[in-house]
């Protein structure tokens, strides 16, 4: 269910992990492909419950130095800003997260310790310090803070990662790609934001994923020697073997895209592989991509190979 950007990632990574093995066939690499996929959903649900674990262990924390034999003004009123963090509160209270965790059979049931010690960890931030002393509470304040403690303390937490580790020899391999969709998701919500909008980035349906996935992945392979000589055409001075491996593959997929997905318009998928070259490739990668596959699309809308349906889509 991951949305259609993630999607996208997760076929490039198949598809360069294809034409660096030797694969006779296409049947186990999309089958990875496809595993790839659940573990970056269950790595992405994961770390969301984390939120939860954390809030857990601050109210427990609170209760237990009320108990102190002599508790301390702080013990006895202590701020609950962390606890009453907006984004904190809608995660654990959040049922589309809670039932589709419980639908995968996801939790952190046994790991106490590891949060306990994660949150010891973070009481001694001067960041955690200085939100908790604010005296102007505000749900951006809450979102900056949320982002920032699941960039800076979850994500990177070597204990965390250990486990993830036990349970997954591939998990570095997904774990990049999780944590920039939670992080995603954080930084949209807003007040008003419903229960699915934190799972925003799983929201497509697993058929249509699939679908997606599947179409894409087999299409690329049929099409590449026919498009990499359209590319090496179009890309002035610069033999095939010469253009950056990765570029090669997201231009290939992006002049797959356009030709296969007729409802997709034509600047979204050339924006979609500019920003994942960002991400993947060099720096100038985004300028050259850009250039070449510009010129192809002037050509293929002229030629008919591109043919777009709906209102909107045949001029984009």
């Amino acid at each position: 269910m991951l949305n259609r950007r993630y999607l996208r990632i997760k076929v490039f990574q198949s598809l360069y992990a294809f034409w660096q093995g030797e694969h006779a066939s296409v049947a186990k690499p999309e089958r990875e492909l496809y595993q790839g996929i659940e573990r970056t959903q269950e790595l992405f649900l994961s770390l969301l419950l984390v939120f939860g674990e954390l809030r857990h262990v601050a109210e427990l924390r609170m209760e237990e130095r009320k108990k102190k034999h002599l508790p301390t003004a702080d013990n006895l009123d202590p701020s609950r800003r962390l606890v009453e963090n907006a984004i904190l509160r809608a995660v654990a209270d959040n049922d589309s997260l809670r039932v589709e965790c419980e639908r995968r059979r996801i939790s952190w049931v046994g790991n106490h310790e590891l949060f306990t010690g994660m949150f010891k960890a973070l009481e001694e931030c001067p960041e955690y310090l200085a939100y908790m002393a604010d005296p102007e509470p505000s749900f951006a304040k809450d979102r900056d803070f949320a982002v920032w403690l699941f960039s800076e303390r979850i994500a990177n937490d070597e204990h965390l990662q250990d486990v993830f580790e036990t349970r997954s020899i591939y998990w570095m391999e997904d774990m990049d790609l999780a944590a920039s969709l939670v992080k995603r998701s954080l930084e949209q919500l807003h007040e008003q934001s419903s229960d699915d909008e934190l799972l925003g980035g799983i929201s497509l349906d697993p058929k249509e994923e699939t679908d997606f996935v599947t179409l894409l992945f087999r299409k690329v392979i049929e099409l590449s020697e026919e498009h990499e000589e359209l590319i090496a055409a179009k890309a002035s001075n610069w033999e095939a073997d010469r253009i950056a491996y990765t570029d090669m593959i997201l231009m290939k997929m992006a002049l797959t895209e356009v030709r296969v997905f007729d409802q997709i318009p034509v600047k979204v998928t050339l924006n979609e592989y500019i920003e994942i070259a960002k991400a993947y490739s060099t720096p100038k990668s985004k300028n050259f991509i850009n250039g070449v596959l510009d010129k192809i699309f002037i050509e293929m809308k002229a030629d008919g190979r591109i043919r777009k349906v709906g209102r909107g889509l045949l001029e984009s």
